[in-house]
Order: C-alpha cells, then structure tokens, then sequence
C-alpha cells in the first residue's frame, strides 16, 4: 500500500506526516478488519519508520523517547465519537443545538472546545437545558465518567433523550456497587473526592460507600467484625497508586473483599507502565493533560518517581505551556499523553522541541492494546 500525504512535495509521496500516523494506522486496521488500537506491530512499526525519514532525523541531535502505549483509551474513543456521531446526523432544530452534554465529555479542555467549535452545548447540570430542546428531542449525552442515579431520575422525569457515554468499566463499578448493597455488604470506594466518577460511584448508594483517598482515612473507618465489607475503586488509579491503601484496609480488616476482577483500568496502567519505562531513559518528562484528568496528573507523578534525582517532569495542556528552560542540559526528553488527550497535542510537543535540537525520535512501546467500545446503544438504535 502507497500512501501521499498532500503536506508533502511530490518528491516525498510514500511518506507519511506526523499528523497523518494515527490516520494511516486507522485505514490499514480497517483494511485489515481490526480496530485502531489492535494495528499490527508491524504495521505500526512500518508508519513509524516513515514518520522518522519525513522528520529528518539524523540520529545526531538530542533525543525524543515517545510512550507507547499513550492518548486516547477505549473509553475516551466512544465518548468523543458519541457526540460526534450526534452532531453529524443531526435534524437541525430551529435555533437549537444538535446535542447537549453534562460537564466535560472527557478531561480534556482541547478536546471540548473542538467539540463546542462543532456545534456541540456543554453544560454543567440538567437544569441548564431549556424546555424546549427537551421537547423538541436534543440529544443529552452523559460524560464518559458517569453519573449518579440522581443525575439519572431528573432526566427521566423531565423526559429527555438521553444518550449514555459512560466508559463500560465504569458502569461496571456502578453495577457492583448496587450487587454489593443488594447483599448486604459495606463498600470501601477508593478515589478522589470531587471527581466526576467517584460522585457517580458513591451516589449509587451513598449510605453504604465509603469513599477514602489516603492511608491515613482508613483510621477514620468504623466496622464490626465480620461486617460484610468489600473493595471497590476509581477506574482511573492504578495498582501502584492504591497499593499503600490496600495494604492498610487489608491491615485493619483482614476479612474485606475484593471484586473477582479488577476495577482498574487497562488504559491507566497501561500508560504509567509506559511511562516509568521512558522516564528510566530521559532526563526530563513531559505529559500532555489537563489539570482536571486524574490519569494525567498521576502519569506527571509516576515519571518523577521513575526520574528521581536525575531530572523533572511537567504536565502541559499544550504545547504552548512549555519552558525552554525545562531542556536546558537535557538529552533525552520522554514525552506521553493522559487516555483523553489527541495525538495532535503530542506532536505539537514534538514540534516545539525540535527548534531546541531534539530531532532524534524514538518510540518505546510496553504493550498492544487492542480494547473496543462499540457506540452507546441510543444510538446503535436510530
């Protein structure tokens, strides 16, 4: 297969842009039947060999260490293609928007203000949608984090179309909340306090979750001996994030349980997986994410600890937010993403490093990922 990319001079057909990667990886999965994220190796390995010679790399200047796996998640994929879907197949309604959505569709700010650019309404509650779009059929979509059934029972009642882009392994954690309480347990919910999804998760029954962040919560905890008491957690920690918590809960109540399957995410540990790998080769780590991504913050503090003494890591939303500064007496420069950000702010990094001499791009690649949400069912059924 021959590929020209119109950013390019006749002379450079069969080469592919940066920004055209993850296009060409999408056509040949497809071509191949299989998703994005499941591409071959070698089919991932031949478009990167290609970006490399567009880029001009010599092998002489400093060095770029790019994770892999990093960027969009499974989850991230559908919530953001829900809304698209929407908008695309919309019946205009008179000075009406094609859709609606509760908060951020993900945490990304990029990627909602695109989404607003395309005709999308970001709101903050229900009760910001007039009467009429809910009369006239607007879409709503709820984010990929997930809400609380109260969020639930106020769209119903006023009757709105509700399209559902919760991430499947969030709902997952909802359902064993509301199988857990159902049996007569006490539920632990490890997560951030304030975080959309863990105000999703502890609304499920909020007399029976026990929502705690810190080693230091599980002294403020209360249960009898042979409580039915079992573990839950935000999708978006990892492993190595909770282990302290566990390790303590376990500690203090020997009999707690824990779901037969993980409640982490792949994404997640996939990406602070990739993450420790490229900071144990850089000097400096940059991650694109927003503020507000919990899974981007945690991958800043996983490529410091990875990093040590040695060197610092950021957390950008953009290029834009970096300082030279950073890169003064610096090598090697690891760079990965948050599972809601686009790869066209990673290359926007890449870009804005190669005026500094790092033009030497490289890839470290920990695992395949190869997870697929198909659309929400609301939708599936137009």
């Amino acid at each position: 297969m021959r590929w020209f990319c119109t950013a390019h001079d006749a002379d450079m057909r069969g080469v592919l842009c940066t920004n055209c990667v993850r296009l060409a990886e999408t056509v040949l999965a497809m071509v191949a039947g299989i998703t994005m994220n499941g591409a071959s190796n070698g089919v991932r390995k031949r478009v990167e060999t290609q970006m490399g010679a567009a880029s001009g790399m010599s092998g002489d200047g400093k060095h770029i260490i790019l994770a892999d796996p990093r960027g969009f998640c499974a989850g991230v994929d559908r919530a953001i293609a829900t809304v698209q879907t929407i908008v695309k197949t919309a019946h205009p309604h008179s000075g009406l928007p094609p859709v609606y959505v509760r908060r951020q569709i993900v945490h990304n700010r990029h990627v909602v203000d695109d989404l607003a650019a395309q005709g999308a309404v970001f709101v903050e509650e229900l009760s910001e949608i007039p009467d009429d779009a809910v009369a006239a059929g607007v879409p709503v979509v709820f984010s990929a984090h997930g809400v609380s059934p109260q969020v639930q029972a106020e769209a119903k009642r006023r009757g709105m179309f509700i399209v559902d882009a919760t991430c499947p392994l969030v709902s997952k954690v909802h359902r064993e909340v509301l199988r857990f309480v159902r049996e007569g347990y006490e539920i632990v919910y490890i997560g951030h306090r304030g975080h959309d999804e863990a105000v999703g998760v502890v609304g499920e029954s909020p007399e029976h979750v026990h929502l705690i962040e810190h080693e230091d919560d599980v002294a403020d905890l209360d249960f009898r001996p042979g409580q039915k008491l079992v573990l839950l957690t935000q999708t978006t920690l990892s492993v190595d994030e909770t282990a302290g918590v566990v390790a303590a809960l376990k500690k203090r109540f020997d009999w707690i349980e824990e779901p037969p399957s993980s409640d982490i995410c792949y994404a997640t540990q996939n990406r602070q997986t990739a993450v420790k790998t490229v900071a144990e080769r850089a000097q400096c780590v940059v991650i694109v994410g927003s503020a507000n991504s919990s899974n981007s913050v945690r991958l800043m503090e996983v490529a410091q600890e990875a990093l040590g003494e040695r060197g610092r890591a950021h957390r950008v939303d953009d290029a834009a937010e970096m300082d030279p500064a950073w890169f003064e007496g610096v090598d090697t420069v690891g760079v990965s993403s948050g599972a809601s950000v686009p790869d066209s702010l990673v290359d926007g990094v890449v870009e804005a490093l190669r005026p500094l001499g790092f033009t030497d791009v490289s890839y470290v690649e920990t695992v395949k990922e190869n997870m697929h949400f198909v659309l929400p069912a609301a939708l599936r059924k137009r």
